[in-house]
């Protein structure tokens, strides 16, 4: 009996001393990785991921499971990202606004002038009001939502609103999704200050998540299994800039006078939303012409 007690009393003094082991084991690992292989290490414009929180590690997890399988779409974001974050990235740095906000358009339109059942238009999905409030003309001839330069302009400028108002670029992106008022709403509803301490709806809740997933994806694409040659890439095509002061009355005219087709003319434009523009007195726009892209030659 005493020789079965001695057994057991050394069995569990193992065990405590194997435990032991592995919490310190586990504790003194710096570098953790999720179950899938990526760094649990994460950042959103500098601030920290707090991937300690069991929560906030599932929900990455399954942002990064479901755009790492949704093949189809991911390789196409890679593949138009080298032609559209050249436009997007110097516009960012410009107004100070951190370069990962160029994932947030990934997820908001995956880099294509995209239509949401709300109305929002663009690769930064604007509403036609929120459009106008920051500058954009919106008409039935007119929508520079679908110009990326100044649609990019325009959402650097209600990020830094945003910025300014909650103090952390996490909650700036989230209220892109959620609005503004929204996110304050809940704020001060649940007595937090913190994105990923917010519980939130599920679109809100799934959209920073995203964009990290999007930004580790696409960053070390062949780590994921995304090996695209650079020769399938989607590369900009050079055009040449042209400034119109007075009205066109018929654009398929006007491009032929520039050696280009109607259907070429709006590729490169496509914030002209009519067959014609009426120039009011004043008035400027600028028009691509591609100067290359179209020949054999």
């Amino acid at each position: 009996m005493k020789k079965l007690m001695t057994r057991k009393v050394a069995v569990v003094l193992l065990m405590a001393a194997l435990g032991s082991f592995f919490i310190y084991g586990v504790v003194s690992d710096k570098t953790k990785y999720a179950p899938i292989g990526y760094n649990l290490k994460m950042d959103f414009a500098g601030e920290e991921v707090p991937t300690f929180m069991a929560d906030v590690q599932e929900r990455l997890d399954k942002e990064m499971i479901t755009n790492m399988n949704y093949h189809t779409n991911t390789t196409l974001v890679i593949k138009r990202a080298n032609k559209v974050f050249p436009v997007i990235e110097p516009i960012l740095k410009k107004y100070g606004v951190p370069d990962d906000f160029k994932y947030l358009a990934v997820i908001e339109s995956s880099l294509v002038n995209a239509v949401s059942p709300a109305g929002a238009r663009g690769v930064w999905q604007f509403m036609p009001a929120t459009a106008k409030e920051k500058g954009m003309e919106v008409s039935d001839e007119v929508d520079e939502r679908y110009n990326l330069e100044k649609s990019t302009e325009a959402a650097c400028k209600y990020l830094l609103v945003a910025k300014e108002k909650f103090g952390s670029w996490t909650l700036a992106a989230a209220s892109y999704n959620g609005g503004m008022g929204g996110i304050s709403r809940k704020m001060d509803e649940q007595g937090v200050d913190n994105y990923y301490d917010l519980l939130l709806t599920e679109e809100t809740s799934r959209y920073v998540f995203r964009i990290l997933a999007l930004k580790e994806i696409m960053s070390q694409s062949d780590k994921y299994g995304f090996s695209i040659p650079n020769e399938a890439l989607y590369y900009s095509i050079p055009t040449r800039k042209i400034v119109v002061d007075t009205s066109i009355t018929d654009l398929a005219k006007f491009a032929k006078t520039q050696g280009v087709n109607y259907k070429i003319l709006k590729i490169h434009n496509p914030w002209l939303r009519d067959k014609k523009l009426t120039v009011t007195s004043g008035k400027k726009y600028e028009i691509e012409i591609p100067t290359a892209g179209y020949s054999k030659q």
